[in-house]
């Protein structure tokens, strides 16, 4: 029996997309705690350093593979997008570009609200527990 062209596609782009993301996460998962500097190997200072609590949550940011600004809330991954203005956004909040990767992981922060934040919000995902929700569209 021959597996058709598009379900051999889609298994080699699953494949992918999870070796690419288990790789990109255990970086952040053996990254070094803050407190011993925001420093690149280069030893020049992280651009896209922070370590913060806002809004009852710890929140942290460094550069990433490829030096892109990698954050974390309560230590899950969160990810952001550059726009074509120059700022930032998140799976949380695709409506507002912020600034910086500081302001746009406060303002996921400020959307989430008491919600919890998915583990595959570093993957595009986003988790509110059913009760709760958004007045832009983020529901569970």
């Amino acid at each position: 029996m021959m597996v058709p062209r598009r379900v051999a596609l889609r298994s080699l782009f699953a494949l992918a997309v999870t070796a690419f993301t288990g790789g990109a996460l255990g970086r952040i998962a053996t990254r070094p705690p803050s407190g011993e500097g925001p420093a690149l190997s280069t030893g020049r200072l992280d651009p896209h350093a922070f370590d913060e609590m806002y809004g009852g949550r710890r929140i942290r940011g460094f550069s990433g593979p490829g030096g892109e600004p990698a954050a974390l809330v309560d230590g899950r991954p969160l990810h952001l997008m550059r726009c074509a203005d120059g700022g930032y956004v998140t799976p949380i909040d695709h409506y507002a570009s912020c600034p910086t990767p500081l302001a746009a992981t406060r303002a996921a922060v400020d959307e989430l609200g008491t919600a919890s934040l998915s583990p595959l919000a570093g993957a595009h995902g986003v988790h509110t527990a059913p009760t709760e929700g958004s007045p832009r569209g983020v529901h569970a």
